[in-house]
């Protein structure tokens, strides 16, 4: 029995999409460890979620996708809180599977005052479950990661525009300590 050719092409392209496919992915909870990462920053910084959680908590805002009308107001609304979050003993970022390249140009067009870190192969993003087989791009969730990188808060009722004053409403019922 002789293979048409095709068909051995037509194999191998399906198992590139399968392998393309992010995994299942874990729902978190309150309490649960945070999984580990070291993303890139549109500062040009690297940020390994357990060098940061040593002296602080750490905010991750997960958004969909750079320059879409949602994410630049969640944004917009983080960037207009920077005043009242730096009174905290916080680092916070928001976080899309975008290119570095297309999220430093979303952060200058914005004249953002934090970082935005990108994980284009989705790793993170799975490990987080704001991904999976049937999102592929990231839900609109923030996680609230304290000092023992276990999760403090998870809120998955994000509003873009009043993004900013949430997570500092959310810092202050945590009792995050204040600089």
């Amino acid at each position: 029995m002789r293979i048409m050719p095709w068909i051995g092409s037509a194999m191998l392209t399906l198992a590139a999409c399968f392998a393309a496919t992010p995994a299942v992915a874990v729902e978190l909870k309150v309490n649960d460890t945070a999984p580990d990462f070291n993303l890139p920053g549109t500062d040009g910084q690297m940020y390994r979620l357990s060098d940061l959680t040593k002296n602080h908590v750490v905010v991750l805002a997960w958004y969909p996708k750079a320059f879409t009308g949602g994410c630049t107001a969640e944004c917009k609304a983080l960037r207009d809180s920077g005043k009242e979050l730096a009174k905290y003993n916080v680092v916070y970022f928001a976080a899309s599977c975008d290119t570095t390249e297309n999220n430093k140009a979303f952060a200058e067009s914005l004249e953002l005052n934090f970082p935005l870190l990108s994980d284009p192969d989705k790793q993170v993003a799975t490990s987080y479950g704001v991904v999976d087989e049937n999102r592929l791009v990231p839900q609109r969730w923030t996680f609230y990661i304290g000092a023992d990188n276990k999760i403090l808060a998870i809120d998955k009722e994000v509003q873009p525009h009043s993004a900013g004053e949430a997570v500092v409403a959310k810092l202050r019922g945590l009792g995050v300590d204040e600089k």
